[in-house]
């Protein structure tokens, strides 16, 4: 095994694998793991060559700040490669980023800047635009920006096009890819219209970007739609793209992404993120319409460890309604975390109180249902702890049940949701029974979440 300098000798020559536990119809199915960069994503050869090449040029240099707007990926892979040149890093992110990520550049030591996801190029706030209006407005600073910035696509016909047919043994039919800033589907087409002209290229894009309209059907809308896949699908067409080389495109929407990047996981033991979804879907549904064999490959554009809280949370699928849970017609459809499916987080009367802070914290929750011999007989809140410990630290090591409401307002199962908000107006959760079955709690984001699936559905 070789040894390194540093961490950026790391990137590129990822590895590929075959697909064989997924229908692929009469093809063979390849996958190339850019999860397996050292920022666990394809976007590192696109931040180390956009740094390097500013540096080649002159337009950074010790003290420089960089400042780029990014959905995620190309925000790490610049912070792994200012972590190691020296050099600060601002970044713009629009909200509906996950926290990992967040979290993960925030670690890295960049700093990141939040924005509005809901709106559009040309915006104050468009993540893009919003970045640029920093690096204008500060001194000796410098914007990447990846949407037109050459270095991008020459990133992947220079590294990435020639690695993958290497790889390939010169013998592939088609590459399944998606598009965000457009470096890697125009650095694959300038490559490969050089090195294999028959080779196709097909867009897996997300139901709501604007660009599968527009390589199906020559349609440039100017109005995009939302989605909840991180890093692909635009609303725009960026000044480095080149799609001459691409014959045909896919929408994908996000229930079939995010269950696609799941299934991969489960049959092939490869963790992706929600865009690896998106491809993974795109490239099944072409091979299942093939009619004869071919050799295809696509992409894990970046590693799933990314969207532990988002596509592989239950929880999460299942306030959006993409996961399908029993329906009974009564409150127990408004429940997130049902007792009978042992997904309520609880507390007994008799634990620490330490144990009852720690739950909240881990769990994100305000509050805990104490619960003894599976019946509720308390409820305990963040108040309630913070009354009992103030001055009294040595309190969290006494029982729940001292500083527990015991006084409870319960809610018969089959009781009408219009029953819930007064019940929320007083500052209360709903406690949910049947008797003496405690069925789970109803919260005002419990409600609101019903009440979206509802709109969905209609």
């Amino acid at each position: 095994m070789s040894i390194y300098n540093n961490v950026l000798e790391l990137i590129g020559d990822t590895p590929v694998i075959k697909i064989s536990n997924l229908d692929t119809g009469p093809c063979e199915l390849y996958v190339k793991l850019e999860s397996q960069n050292p920022g666990g994503s394809i976007k590192d050869r696109i931040g180390l060559t956009m740094i390097e090449e500013a540096e080649k040029a002159g337009l950074i240099g010790p003290g420089t700040t960089l400042v780029e707007g990014t959905a995620g990926n190309t925000g790490l892979a610049l912070a792994l490669v200012a972590a190691q040149k020296g050099y600060r890093l601002v970044l713009v992110i629009p909200d509906k980023m996950s926290r990992e990520k967040i979290s993960n550049l925030k670690a890295m030591g960049a700093e990141v800047v939040i924005t509005r996801s809901d709106v559009a190029k040309g915006h104050p706030e468009y993540y893009q635009d919003y970045a640029k209006r920093i690096a204008d407005e500060m001194d000796n600073a410098f914007f990447i920006n990846q949407f037109g910035n050459p270095a991008n696509p020459r990133a992947h016909e220079m590294g990435t096009g020639p690695e993958i047919w290497r790889q390939m043994d010169e013998n592939l039919d088609a590459i399944v890819l998606g598009v965000g800033s457009s470096g890697t589907v125009t650095g694959l087409s300038r490559y490969f219209a050089r090195t294999a002209p028959d080779l196709q290229l097909v867009l897996a894009d997300p139901e709501g970007s604007i660009l599968a309209e527009y390589i199906n059907e020559g349609n440039l809308s100017e109005k995009s739609g939302s989605w909840l896949v991180e890093g692909i699908g635009e609303d725009f067409l960026p000044t480095i793209s080149d799609f001459s080389h691409v014959t045909k495109a896919f929408a994908i929407s996000d229930k079939e992404s995010f269950m696609a990047g799941r299934e991969l996981l489960h049959k092939e033991g490869i963790l992706g993120g929600s865009s690896t979804g998106t491809l993974i879907a795109a490239a099944l549904k072409y091979c299942r319409e093939q009619t004869e064999p071919k050799r295809v490959l696509t992409f894990a554009c970046d590693t799933g460890n990314k969207y532990l809280s988002k596509m592989y949370n239950d929880l999460w699928l299942r306030d959006l309604g993409m996961i399908e849970r029993e329906s009974f017609g009564d409150l127990r459809d408004l429940i997130a975390r049902p007792m009978n499916e042992h997904e309520t987080v609880m507390v007994g009367p008799d634990e620490p109180l330490a144990n009852a802070y720690k739950r909240m914290k881990l769990y994100d929750v305000s509050q805990l249902p104490v619960v003894k011999d599976k019946k509720i007989v308390g409820i305990i809140d963040e108040s309630d702890v913070l009354q009992a410990v103030y001055n009294h630290q040595e309190r969290f090591q006494e029982n729940v049940e001292v500083a527990m409401v015991k006084d409870l307002q319960t809610i018969d199962v089959k009781a009408s949701v219009d029953e819930l908000p007064p019940i929320f107006n007083q500052g209360h959760v709903a406690i949910v029974t049947e008797g003496e079955t405690f069925h789970g709690l109803i919260t005002r984001v419990d409600l609101l979440n019903y009440l979206r699936r509802r709109l969905d559905q209609n």
